[in-house]
């Protein structure tokens, strides 16, 4: 089997008319006057949920309120106590299945269309998948307008990961029926966190 260079160097070889990238400094592209209201009516449109929390208010009380039935929280933020498993200190990704919440931070919204950069901040990224319902901490003064700002702000840390998640997974390709938690969290809460 040819190694990925490989493959590369032979596409480069066979290039025969080469083209400059294109100027996109300055695109017009959408904002909006109120982005954080814009980024919460997108998130429910997309099925997610989005809530400001008030200053103080003690998030761990609020995430037994939204899902009192929850066993299983799974996080590694230090400010969520009420975790019951860590996964960072999981032997497998599979040992999160059965996650009833997973609790993981957002670094930056988008409110064109209601989705927020998650990069890889724990061990065993599983868990922004495997969870049924994902909380997502999101500092509500970090939202951006649109995509093309949200390119420009992505950082990738130590593990080299990351991925914008909207709303809860969802897909109709099975009999045109909508069908949430199909691929990934069946529901998705983004709690928006004054700095």
């Amino acid at each position: 089997m040819a190694s990925k260079e490989d493959i590369l160097s032979k596409y480069r070889a066979n290039i025969r008319e080469k083209f400059d990238m294109p100027d996109l400094s300055d695109i017009q592209a959408i904002s909006y006057p109120d982005p954080l209201l814009q980024f919460m009516n997108m998130t429910k449109s997309v099925g997610g949920n989005a809530i400001e929390v008030e200053k103080g208010r003690n998030i761990n009380e609020l995430i037994k309120e939204l899902y009192p039935d929850a066993k299983e929280i799974a996080s590694n933020l230090p400010e969520i106590t009420i975790a019951t498993r860590n996964p960072d200190e999981v032997g497998r990704a599979h040992d999160l299945n059965g996650t009833d919440v997973g609790v993981i931070r957002g670094m930056f919204g988008v409110a064109e269309n209601g989705c927020i950069w998650i990069p890889q901040q724990m061990k065993e990224k599983a868990v922004c998948f495997i969870s049924e319902n994902l909380v997502i901490l999101l500092p509500k003064s970090q939202i951006v307008n649109n995509m093309h700002e949200a390119y420009k702000r992505i950082e990738f840390n130590d593990y080299g990961y990351g991925t914008f998640i909207s709303g809860p997974s969802k897909t109709a390709d099975i009999a045109q029926v909508l069908v949430m938690g199909a691929q990934a969290a069946r529901s998705a809460t983004v709690l928006l966190l004054e700095e």
